[in-house]
């Protein structure tokens, strides 16, 4: 077993979420959320949060919005960098165990209960069956989690950059929403994500040839929820639509018969809308495999940090 106290961290690209785990089976403590515009660095960040407590970690793992590969990492939509063996160095730790972001909430998910998570549409999830995970933040995240091992009853974590995989329109509106944004090539990240819904919003705009002021994401979401900007509205009926369909793609690349999970930002403050949206009607629209994934059941993370149990269990692992 890997040395306590354990510090784990959830990276993203907009806000750095920590805490401090004193046992391998107790919850971590010392919650803080940073904003990584207010830091230079990673190293920065965590001086400033490690200032605030007597505890010093062991052992750490982080989990970051980008490709793991290697000591050096680069996030993916944020100007920080780090090398691991300098940050193991500078704080003192045993061990540093860097991993997706995405990994790390795929291992989270069989320690989500029901408060954790809010379902949409039907199906059952089969027992120690795959799971599959997608969500829109400052990226779009994809990964899964595979089914129990027979032997040992381990679960390993897929992680990936399928949000890069290229946008499909399903209908004449999203033919037109492909051709405004342009070529070469359009993601499905550049749709499913905060910048992406900012990016949808203008598209509609020019679709309806009408004038928009530029909206952040944030401005496009509340507009949008409170029904003040009928265009916010639309782009984010939009948004739930192009979500099913990929979460209905990810589903079947992944055989997902545990469960298809909508993390990240963005998806929580939707669910007033999600469940009479086309997010369902679009994730079991796959003609032969309807049934197939019609029964697989979708539920969006409500939990607050999720991604820091996944660091937990990475951890846990690491040292069995």
């Amino acid at each position: 077993m890997l040395t306590t106290p354990w510090l784990v961290a959830d990276v993203g690209g907009t806000h750095m979420r920590l805490g401090l785990c004193k046992e391998p089976r107790a919850p971590w403590r010392d919650a803080r959320t940073l904003a990584c515009s207010d830091y230079p660095d990673i190293d920065a960040a965590l001086a400033a949060y490690l200032g605030t407590t007597s505890i010093r970690p062991r052992a750490a793992c982080f989990a970051v919005a980008g490709p793991v590969r290697g000591d050096e990492f680069r996030f993916t939509n944020s100007p920080w960098a780090f090398s691991a063996a300098t940050v193991k160095g500078r704080f003192g730790l045993e061990r540093l165990l860097v991993l997706n972001d995405f990994e790390a909430l795929a291992l989270a998910l069989p320690a989500l209960g029901p408060a954790d998570l809010a379902p949409i549409g039907g199906g059952t999830a089969l027992p120690n069956a795959t799971m599959a995970l997608l969500g829109p933040g400052t990226g779009l995240g994809v990964a899964a989690l595979i089914a129990a091992d027979e032997i040992d009853g381990r679960r390993v974590a897929l992680p990936g950059e399928g949000g890069h995989i290229g946008f499909s329109p399903q209908d004449v509106l999203e033919i037109e929403v492909l051709r405004v944004l342009g070529s070469p090539r359009v993601s499905n990240e550049m749709i499913l994500s905060g910048p992406g819904l900012a990016n949808l919003y203008g598209a509609l705009a020019a679709i309806e040839g009408v004038s928009a002021p530029r909206l952040s994401p944030d401005q496009v979401t509340a507009r949008g929820m409170d029904g003040s900007d009928p265009l916010a509205r639309r782009a984010l009926e939009v948004f739930c639509a192009v979500l099913g369909s990929v979460a209905g793609d990810v589903a079947l690349i992944y055989g997902a018969t545990g469960g298809v999970f909508i993390g990240g930002g963005i998806a929580p403050r939707l669910l007033p809308m999600l469940p009479a949206s086309r997010f369902r009607e679009r994730f079991e629209d796959k003609h032969a495999q309807h049934d197939y994934v019609a029964a697989m059941p979708t539920s969006v993370i409500v939990a607050p940090t999720p991604a820091l149990l996944g660091c937990i269990e990475k951890l846990r692992q690491a040292g069995t």
